[in-house]
C-alpha cells in the first residue's frame, strides 16, 4: 500500500472510526500494571459448579462437540433452552426453529442486528448501554438513538427512587417513522435496574401500536435482588415481534465458554440465523453439552447464586457509601454504580484513571456508555462479582477517599 492511498483513505471502516480499545481493555490494563483490585470488568474470580466444569471435560473426552456442531447449536442444548424459558416464564419455543445457539450473548446482538437493521434504520437503545450495541448498530448501518435512564435523587426516602428509571414519554417521543426496533437490556448493565412489569407492558403496547421489532438483552435473567425478571416476550403480541437474548457466562460463572442463545419466532430466528453462519458459523462445541446439562440444575443453585451475590452487592455498597460515594441501588447484574459528586469530583474518566494510584482499586467510567457524554460524567461503575475477601480488601482501599 502506497503511502498516497492510505492517506486518502483511513485503514478502518468509517462506521468504526468511534471505536478504539475498549474502556475494559484499558482499565485492565491499568489494574495489572498498578496491582490494583479490578472491580472494573464484570466476570467472576472463581469458577462456577464443579459438576458443570466435569461436565465439559466428559464432553471432551467422549469426543461429542470436537468437530463442528450443527449450524443451529446442538439438539441437547436447544432443547435444555427452550425447557428453561418454558419452566421459568411459561414462553413454549420449538427447540427446532426457535431456538439459535451463539458465541455468547454478544455475538447474539451483533448478529441480530446484521440481520434486521438495514443503513438508515433508526434503534432506539436505553443509555448507558453496554460498549458493543453502539459498535454492532454502526456495523449494520443504523442510527443510534439514545433514551437515557437517569437517576431518582433519593428525595422520597426510598430505595426505589435511587434506581434509574426509564421515561416512557422520552421513549414514545423518541420512536419516528424511520425506527426499525428497540433495543432493550434489562436486569441492566451498567446502572442495575430491572425494568418493571408496568415499565415492560408500556414498551410492549409501543412496539405492537408502531409495529416495531425488538431485540432483548436478559443475560442477567437470574442476577435479580430486588422485583422480578419478565420477558418481554411473555407481554401481549410480543412473542412473534421479540429477540430474546441470554446466554451461560453470567448465570454459571464460565464467562470464557462464550455460549449464548437466541430465543424467537421462526422467521426472525432464521434472519439472525442467516447473519449469524457468516460470523463464527459454530462455537464451543463441547460446551454446549455442558450448558445442557447446567441449565438442567435445580432451583437451589439459582437461588443460591443471587443470594451470594446479592450478599456481595450490599457489602461493596456499603463500603462504597462508607468512602464517600453517592451509591444508586442495584436491583440486578453484577454492578453498582455510584456518584464521585460528594467526593468533590465530577469526570468519571479522570477519576477512574487515577484511582489505581491512589487507592489500588480499578472502575469503569459510565460515560463511556453514553451518547450524552454529560450525562454519565460523575458516575462510575463498580463489580462485585468477586469473592469476598477481595471485596472486603477493596472495601478497605477505597476508605482513604472518604472526605
Amino acid at each position: 500500500m502506497t503511502g498516497r492511498a492510505s492517506a486518502s483513505r483511513p485503514l478502518l471502516n468509517r462506521r468504526l472510526a468511534e471505536f478504539g480499545t475498549t474502556i475494559f481493555a484499558e482499565m485492565s490494563a491499568l489494574a495489572v500494571r498498578t496491582g490494583s483490585i479490578n472491580l472494573g470488568q464484570g466476570f467472576p474470580d472463581t469458577d462456577g459448579p464443579e459438576a458443570v466444569r466435569e461436565a465439559a471435560v466428559r464432553a471432551l473426552r467422549d469426543g461429542r462437540g470436537n468437530q463442528y456442531p450443527p449450524g443451529p447449536g446442538v439438539p441437547e442444548l436447544r432443547t435444555a433452552v427452550a425447557a428453561h424459558q418454558h419452566s421459568r416464564y411459561d414462553l413454549a419455543y420449538d427447540p427446532d426453529t426457535e431456538v439459535l445457539v451463539t458465541a455468547g450473548a454478544t455475538e447474539a446482538i451483533a448478529a441480530a442486528l446484521l440481520a434486521l437493521v438495514e443503513p438508515g434504520d433508526e434503534v432506539i437503545a436505553l443509555e448507558p448501554y453496554y460498549d458493543s450495541y453502539a459498535a454492532c448498530i454502526a456495523m449494520a448501518g443504523g442510527v443510534r438513538v439514545p433514551v437515557t435512564l437517569r437517576p431518582g435523587d433519593g428525595s422520597r426516602g426510598t430505595a426505589a427512587d435511587r434506581h434509574f428509571r426509564l421515561d416512557l414519554d422520552e421513549l414514545r417521543d423518541a420512536v419516528s417513522d424511520r425506527t426499525r426496533l428497540i433495543l432493550l437490556n434489562t436486569p441492566h448493565n451498567p446502572t442495575g435496574t430491572v425494568l418493571t412489569p408496568a415499565e415492560l407492558a408500556a414498551i410492549a403496547e409501543l412496539a405492537v401500536e408502531r409495529d416495531l421489532l425488538v431485540v432483548t438483552d436478559e443475560v442477567y435473567e437470574h442476577l435479580v435482588f430486588d422485583g422480578e425478571h419478565v420477558p418481554l416476550a411473555s407481554f401481549p403480541g410480543m412473542r412473534e415481534r421479540t429477540v430474546t437474548i441470554s446466554s451461560a457466562g453470567k448465570t454459571f460463572s464460565f464467562t470464557g465458554w462464550k455460549v449464548g442463545w437466541v430465543t424467537a419466532a421462526p422467521e426472525l430466528v432464521a434472519a439472525v440465523r442467516s447473519a449469524k453462519q457468516f460470523l463464527t458459523y459454530v462455537s464451543a462445541g463441547p460446551f454446549q453439552y455442558a450448558v445442557a446439562e447446567a441449565l438442567a440444575l435445580p432451583k437451589e443453585y439459582f437461588d443460591a447464586l443471587r443470594d451470594d451475590l446479592r450478599t456481595k452487592r450490599d457489602l461493596l455498597s456499603e463500603g462504597l457509601a462508607a468512602a464517600g460515594f453517592g451509591v444508586h441501588r442495584t436491583a440486578g447484574t453484577y454492578f453498582v454504580t455510584t456518584d464521585i459528586r460528594p467526593l468533590g469530583e465530577d469526570d468519571g474518566f479522570a477519576f477512574c484513571r487515577a484511582l489505581p494510584e491512589r487507592c489500588g482499586v480499578v472502575a469503569i467510567p459510565n460515560a463511556v456508555f453514553y451518547d450524552h457524554r454529560e450525562q454519565g460524567a460523575p458516575f462510575v461503575r463498580f463489580a462485585f462479582c468477586k469473592r469476598v475477601e477481595v471485596l472486603q480488601d477493596a472495601v478497605t482501599r477505597l476508605k482513604s477517599l472518604a472526605p
